[in-house]
């Protein structure tokens, strides 16, 4: 059976984010040889050397990076360019990337050696569009205060809602990633009182807890990224969002990611969030919170990268 990459993991008390994109240089695919090998490499390493520190690297690739290096085809079944969603006042935005690299460890000293390691091996032949480093803050709330991915899947469920099964059989074990990076207009949401942000979001601020039905306001963020299927099932996605910022430069924000066994689940929330359920009852967070970037990628399995990977000097 072939082994995936490190998709359904927590999320660890530090984190890099980094998207890259290809220049038109000859020697790309020797780079993306060379970083395929690394991934396992940086992996396998920090799992023996620091066995208690929970590090992992995952890779993803976007839809034109993936023809580009001339990876397997058909590809994946919902790899596509992500293609903005307007809604009536806020847009879901699509932005550039090819590579991106989730790199999580409880020591900030490790993201930051794997993003050195990493980045040695792509500047001469991509440039680095993003590179956000998170963190935990408190116990995992985001900077607005509330806590970050209640609605998670756990145990067993986040393997089946992360990560591609028999719907797939050429691409079982991997994983569909969305990233978007979100600024929060701080001085706004502050202004609010703790009862309006609670509205907001759907949840008490202070212990968590979910609204009633008959009390959550229909354009609250939990209300509608609660999703299910025609059958009435749940559907969901794995969350590894991470708070980020610079204070002195009012730049504070949420970095959005999500693991998926199917991207069209991920999409439905995000139409539910820009476009609204029904049209124009959109997500109320999007006020306070901007999407800078939108992104999907495909996360292929620890084989696919073993299968393209260079031996060399690493």
């Amino acid at each position: 059976m072939s082994q995936s990459q490190n998709v359904t993991d927590y999320p660890n008390n530090n984190t890099i984010f980094m998207v890259w994109k290809f220049k038109n240089e000859a020697n790309v695919k020797s780079a993306f040889e060379k970083v395929c090998a690394l991934v396992s490499n940086l992996n396998n390493s920090y799992t023996i050397r620091i066995p208690d520190g929970r590090t992992s690297c995952v890779m993803g690739i976007g839809h034109d990076a993936w023809i580009k290096l001339g990876l397997p085809t058909p590809l994946p079944k919902e790899l596509v360019n992500f293609e903005s969603i307007v809604g009536a006042k806020h847009t879901a935005k699509s932005t550039a990337g090819d590579l991106h690299f989730h790199l999580r460890a409880q020591n900030a000293a490790i993201c930051f050696d794997m993003a050195m390691a990493i980045s040695k091996v792509l500047e001469s032949v991509a440039e680095c569009l993003e590179e956000v480093h998170g963190f935990r803050y408190w116990d995992g709330r985001s900077i607005i205060g509330f806590v970050d991915g209640t609605e998670n899947p756990i145990g067993v469920e986040r393997q089946f809602f992360g990560v591609i099964g028999d719907e797939d059989p050429d691409y079982k074990g991997g994983s569909y990633l969305f990233v978007q990076k979100y600024f929060h207009n701080m001085k706004n949401w502050d202004n609010l009182s703790t009862e309006d942000q609670e509205r907001v979001i759907g949840r008490s601020k202070m212990n968590d807890i979910e609204m009633a039905d008959d009390v959550k306001p229909a354009n609250s963020h939990s209300a509608l990224t609660a999703i299910t299927d025609e059958n009435g099932n749940d559907l969901k996605i794995v969350r590894d969002n991470m708070p980020f910022g610079n204070p002195s430069k009012g730049e504070v924000g949420t970095y959005f990611i999500a693991y998926a066994s199917k991207f069209s689940t991920t999409k439905k929330m995000l139409e539910n969030m820009f476009i609204g359920n029904p049209p124009g009852n959109y997500d109320r967070i999007l006020d306070f919170s901007t999407a800078q970037t939108g992104i999907l990628f495909f996360v292929p399995t620890l084989d696919l990268l073993d299968k393209y990977s260079a031996d060399s000097d690493l």
